[in-house]
This record gives structure tokens, sequence and C-alpha cells, in this order.
């Protein structure tokens, strides 16, 4: 059975542990178990549970009612809202929910009420990437297994690969051409891919290389396309000695083209960068780029 910790609670739901025990000895809403050394945990339900308590105490019902409501009413009362409401969270917290079932139908529902009212774009920057963030925060806890994490991936990466296809390629010479790549070894791509969509949608030429790239064959591809700039993430979990290494060995294989990086491993690092490059901190600073 995975295990939460009270703190790992926090750091998915963003409650704070403090409200988490109130909630346990004031209302007895929630239910951890405790280790033999009196510790508390949490299941999987127990966190779905406590995110559907945060949405609904954040739409206006008290603690105090939600504490006698039954499971099957949090739960027809949390369709309601989704239903009804464009609070961000709670589709983000629905994805959460999906993933650790597998249930590919919830999923479904919930981005497609997200793209009905928002669109694909907004969808994705306010939805989907702060989802992807949770994901990250579970991964590194180490409570999702790789099934869990390649289910919902793959079903993100199926409508980005519809929508990229959805933008025409642009046969203008004189835009600017972006080369898009993952470090050998990076796998998750979902964020590479939404760059490539922004990118084809804002007019960009993109030459899209995807996941693992070796870095002598990124050197070989920019010997023989013309390539302005080159965009990759930092995703997996990984020493930051060896990111330091890896962008110290691209600066010096390729040092005449301004290179942006980004990712979650790339967060509150003082990283040092050669001159070529430049870190993007969120979607919104590629977003800024290609307005200027």
């Amino acid at each position: 059975m995975i295990r939460y910790s009270i703190h790992d609670i926090e750091k998915i739901t963003g409650i704070k542990a403090h409200t988490i025990r109130i909630w346990e000895k004031r209302y007895g809403i929630v239910f951890p178990e405790r280790t033999q050394t009196n510790i508390r945990y949490y299941c999987d339900e127990e966190l779905k549970k406590i995110m559907n308590i945060s949405t609904l105490n954040n739409n206006g019902y008290k603690i105090s009612q939600i504490a006698i409501m039954s499971a099957e009413e949090i739960n027809e009362k949390i369709i309601e809202i989704s239903a009804s409401s464009s609070d961000y969270e709670i589709q983000i917290n629905n994805l959460v929910v999906a993933m650790l079932e597998l249930e590919e139908e919830k999923f479904e529902k919930t981005l497609s009420t997200g793209l009905i009212k928002l669109g694909f774009e907004k969808t994705f920057t306010h939805i989907i990437y702060p989802f992807l963030d949770k994901l990250g925060i579970l991964w590194q806890i180490g409570t999702i297994n790789p099934a869990q994490e390649h289910f919902i991936s793959n079903l993100i990466r199926q409508k980005l690969i519809l929508a990229i296809d959805g933008q025409n390629q642009t046969t203008d010479k004189n835009t600017s051409s972006f080369l898009l790549f993952l470090p050998e070894g990076e796998l998750h791509e979902i964020g590479l891919l939404f760059c490539s969509y922004l990118l084809k949608k804002s007019g960009q030429r993109v030459v899209y290389l995807g996941q693992s790239v070796p870095l002598k064959d990124l050197v070989e591809i920019i010997k023989i396309t013309h390539i302005d700039y080159l965009l990759t993430f930092f995703v997996k979990a990984t020493p930051l000695a060896d990111i330091k290494s890896y962008i110290k060995r691209l600066a010096e294989s390729i040092p005449d083209k301004t290179i942006y990086i980004t990712g979650q491993q790339l967060k509150n690092q003082n990283l040092d960068l050669p001159s070529n490059f430049k870190q993007l901190y969120d979607i919104e600073s590629l977003k800024a780029l290609l307005k200027d």
C-alpha cells in the first residue's frame, strides 16, 4: 500500500499540515493510519478524500457540513461543482484522482470540460501544466508507479499530438527556427510537446527531435539544418552537478546558438549559465518570448 506522510499531503494538495490535523481531531473527517512509532500516514483513498474536502470547502461548504456527508454525497457534490465551476484546482484534482484510479473516462470528461470552457491553450496552461507539477511531486515522493504515470502521460500526449497536427508548419524562410529536444536519458516530453504546439501556433518553424537525444547527434543535426534557437527541458530527478556538467558540454559543443532551458529540476537553482543560455522559468516566459 502506498503511504503518504502528512507533509507529502501538504505538498500535493497545498493544504497546511496544521489544517489537516484540525480536520482529523475536531471533525473526525480524516482518518490517517499510524506506524508502530505513532507517525501519521495516509493512503490513496485519504488523499482523494482530502482533495475533495478542500474542493467543497473552497466552494462554500463548511467543514462541519462536509463531515456529515456520506462518500456518495461528497462525490455527487464534486461532480456538480466540476460541471459548473471555472475553478482550475477542481479540474486539477480530478486529474490526480483519474490517474490514481487509472480512470480514462474520468480523465477524458475532465479534459473535455476544460477544452469546452477554456480552449486548448488555456486548458493546458491552467489545468494540465499545474497537474504535471503535482505529478512531479508525486513521482519525487515515490507514491505513484510507472504504470500510473505512463497511463496519464500517454493520454495527454495523444491530445497534444492532435493539437500540433492541427497547426500548419510555416513555409516562410524568414521566420525563426527552433530545435526542440530532450537530453539523453530524459523521457518526459509533455512540456516539450506543448512548447512545439505554442511555437507552431505562433508561426515559428519547429524541428522536433523529442526524447533522449545524444549530444553528438544533436551537434550533427545543427551542422545540416538551419537552426536559430534550441529549447530543452530538465524534468527527470538529476543531481545538480550532472545538470551543470551537461549544460557546460552543450555550450562547448554548440557555442553560437541561443539555447533555452527550462523544467522542474532547474527551479530555485543557482546555475551560473553560459552566455548563450537563457532560462525559461515557466510557460508564461515562453509566451512572453514569442510576443517579443
